[in-house]
C-alpha cells in the first residue's frame, strides 16, 4: 500500500493560480488527485498547500482518500524544494517505513490510474528500492563544442531504428518512507524506470505549456478519464460523424449517404459489453432508419434539432434509469453542443467545428466523420473500461 503526496503551492508566479486554473474543465489538480483517487494501491493522498483557496478547491473535490497538509511557509517560498516539504511532512507524522510514498506533481496531469498502478508492480518485480517515471526521447543531442552526445553523425540512423534517451518527465516518483527519511531525496538505492508515452514529456511551467497540454490532453482521451468508466450508454449523431457530411443525389433525386462498416462493428462492440446505443439526428430519412435498424440500434430520434438532442438523451436516461454522466456523446456540429456539454464522456472527429473542438473536456479524436471516428471513440471507451476491469481485479 502507497501514501501519496502532492505538494501544490499557491505563489506560482509565471502562471498566477496555476494548481486550481481550469484544465479541460477542472482544477489542475484534480486530475492527478483522480488518477491517485481511483487507485486500489493508494490509501491516503495528501495535498501539502500553503494556500487556502487551494485547500478550499480540493476539498470540495469530495475524495474519499484525500486530506490537506498545511505547510510551512518557509518550505513554500520560490527558492523551497520539494525534499523540503516531504521531509516536513514525514517529520510530524508516524508512518511504517516500509510503505511506498508517491510524489506527484499536478504540473503533468498526464499520469493515470493504471500508470500508478503499472508502476508499484513493477517496483515490486524488478526488487527495486525507488522509481521515477520517463520518456523516450528520440532527439539528437549536442555539446556546444559541436560534438554530439548520443549519435554519430557520420552514422545518422532513422528515428524508427534510434534508441533514443529516456527523458525525467516529471509525473511521479515512488520510494520507501524510510529511504526519503535516510538520505533526504526522492529516489535512492536501486532506480527503476517506469516509461510513459512520448507525449507525456510536457510539465505546465509557462503559459505555453498550458495551451500545448491542454491540446495533448485533450486529443489522447484523458479529458474525459473521470467518466469513461460509468458509460451506460452510447450516443451519436449522423451527418458528419457516421457520414463524411457529404449530400449525394442519384439522378433520379434520390438522396444517398456514405457510412462505415467500421462504425458498424463499433456499435457491436457496444452490445457485446453491454452498453446500450442511440442515433440523434436533425433530419428525418429512411435511409438513417434502415441503417440503425441493421445496426440493431436501441434508440432513433430523427428530426431533432438545436435543444431537441439533449432532451430526447435525458428521455433515453429516464428509460434506462440513469444519468446524463453516464452517457458517451459524439457530435461535431453547432445543434451538438447543448448535448456534449451535459453529458458524461463527449467526443468529437477530426472535421468538427472549432465551436465544438473548444468544448472543455472533449476528446480529439483522429479520425473525420464517415472515416471510422465512431469506431475510434468505440475502441477507446471500451479499452479504458477493459484496463479499468483489470487493474482492479489484481
Amino acid at each position: 500500500m502507497a501514501i501519496a503526496f502532492i505538494p501544490a503551492r499557491g505563489g506560482s508566479k509565471s502562471i498566477p493560480g496555476k494548481n486550481i486554473k481550469n484544465f479541460c474543465g477542472r482544477p489542475l489538480l484534480y486530475w492527478s488527485i483522480l488518477a491517485l483517487e481511483k487507485s486500489e494501491e493508494v490509501t491516503r493522498i495528501v495535498v501539502a498547500t500553503d494556500s487556502p483557496e487551494i485547500r478550499h478547491t480540493v476539498l470540495g473535490f469530495g475524495f474519499e482518500k484525500l486530506e490537506v497538509y498545511n505547510r510551512e511557509e518557509e518550505n513554500a517560498q520560490d527558492h523551497s524544494s520539494t525534499e523540503a516539504v516531504m521531509l516536513e511532512f514525514l517529520a510530524g507524522h508516524t508512518l511504517p517505513d516500509d510503505e511506498l510514498f508517491i510524489l506527484a506533481q499536478a504540473t503533468n496531469p498526464f499520469f493515470t490510474t493504471a500508470d500508478i498502478d503499472q508502476a508499484i508492480k513493477q517496483l515490486q518485480q524488478q526488487r527495486a528500492d525507488s522509481l521515477l517515471t520517463c520518456v523516450r526521447n528520440k532527439r539528437f543531442y549536442w555539446k556546444e563544442d559541436g560534438t554530439s552526445i548520443n549519435y554519430d553523425y557520420r552514422q545518422r540512423p532513422r528515428r524508427q531504428d534510434f534508441d533514443g534517451i529516456l527523458m525525467e518527465n516529471g509525473a511521479f516518483y515512488i520510494n520507501k518512507i524510510a529511504s526519503i527519511r535516510r538520505d533526504h531525496n526522492r529516489l535512492s538505492g536501486k532506480i527503476a524506470v517506469y516509461e510513459m508515452p512520448e507525449f507525456t514529456a510536457f510539465e505546465i511551467d509557462e503559459p505555453s505549456d498550458w495551451i500545448i497540454m491542454e491540446k495533448l490532453f485533450q486529443v489522447n482521451g484523458l479529458a474525459g478519464e473521470s467518466g469513461f468508466g460509468n458509460i451506460k450508454l452510447f450516443v451519436s449523431d449522423v451527418d458528419g460523424v457516421l457520414t463524411d457530411a457529404g449530400m449525394y443525389y442519384s439522378e433520379s433525386g434520390d438522396e444517398m449517404k456514405k457510412f462505415n462498416t467500421h462504425d458498424g462493428m463499433g456499435f457491436q462492440l457496444l452490445r457485446n459489453a453491454g452498453i446500450k446505443t442511440g442515433i440523434v439526428t436533425t433530419e428525418n430519412t429512411q435511409i438513417v432508419e434502415r441503417r440503425a435498424k441493421k445496426l440493431k440500434i436501441d434508440y432513433l430520434f430523427q428530426g431533432k434539432g438545436f435543444g431537441g438532442k439533449l432532451e430526447v438523451i435525458k428521455e433515453m436516461c429516464s428509460l434506462e434509469n440513469i444519468q446524463l454522466n453516464n452517457v458517451a456523446y459524439i457530435g461535431d456540429d453547432l445543434n451538438c453542443l447543448e448535448a456534449l456539454n451535459a453529458v458524461g464522456v463527449k467526443a468529437c472527429p477530426a472535421n468538427a467545428v472549432d465551436r465544438v473542438k473548444d468544448i472543455p473536456g472533449i476528446v480529439h479524436l483522429t479520425r473525420r466523420g464517415g472515416e471510422g471516428a465512431v469506431r475510434e471513440f468505440v475502441d477507446l471507451l471500451l479499452n479504458h473500461i477493459q484496463h479499468t476491469s483489470k487493474s482492479q481485479d489484481k
